[in-house]
């Protein structure tokens, strides 16, 4: 509904499940670790939305990050942040900060913070907000075209 022509977006819920991250682990993966790792190096680019918990990154999503420092695929990876509240804002400069030591490419102009209304917002509804649906459509298209470019670049 938001996403350009041909763009297919995947969740990932999984993150939840992963394993405390233990670098000892390195040499004998776990299979959760293996399909996050696949599943991130096959993407063309990450869009995060990561809430914020005691003005911080939450746990979970830290541990799934520490996870993919050891992915030889990460470094370079196009992200775009999507914070859901100008508020949350010690979450997304702690998530940029990591992201960026993680060599991740933050696409700026694809990085948007929405005042979404309430905390059980319907994608559905975010899409028909004239606001917070035409900043999203902004988002991914700036992705599209900043992937677009830099595939071109590389060929």
């Amino acid at each position: 509904m938001l996403a350009p022509p041909g763009v297919i977006v995947e969740r990932y819920d999984e993150i939840g499940k992963l394993p405390h991250f233990n670098p000892d682990l390195e040499s004998n993966l776990p299979l959760s670790i293996v399909d996050l790792r696949t599943r991130t190096g096959q993407a063309d680019a990450l869009l995060i939305s990561c809430p914020e918990y005691a003005r911080g990154i939450p746990g979970s999503f830290k541990n799934m990050l520490d996870w993919l420092v050891g992915s030889l695929d990460f470094p370079g990876k196009p992200v775009a942040l999507i914070n859901t509240s100008p508020r949350a804002s010690d979450a997304q400069a702690a998530l940029k900060l990591v992201l960026e030591t993680m060599s991740a490419t933050l696409v700026q102009d694809a990085c948007v913070t929405l005042q979404l209304p309430g905390k059980q917002t319907e994608p559905v509804t975010m899409a028909n907000d004239p606001v917070s649906g035409d900043a999203l459509r902004h988002a991914l298209r700036a992705l599209v075209d900043h992937i677009a470019t830099t595939s071109s670049r590389l060929q």
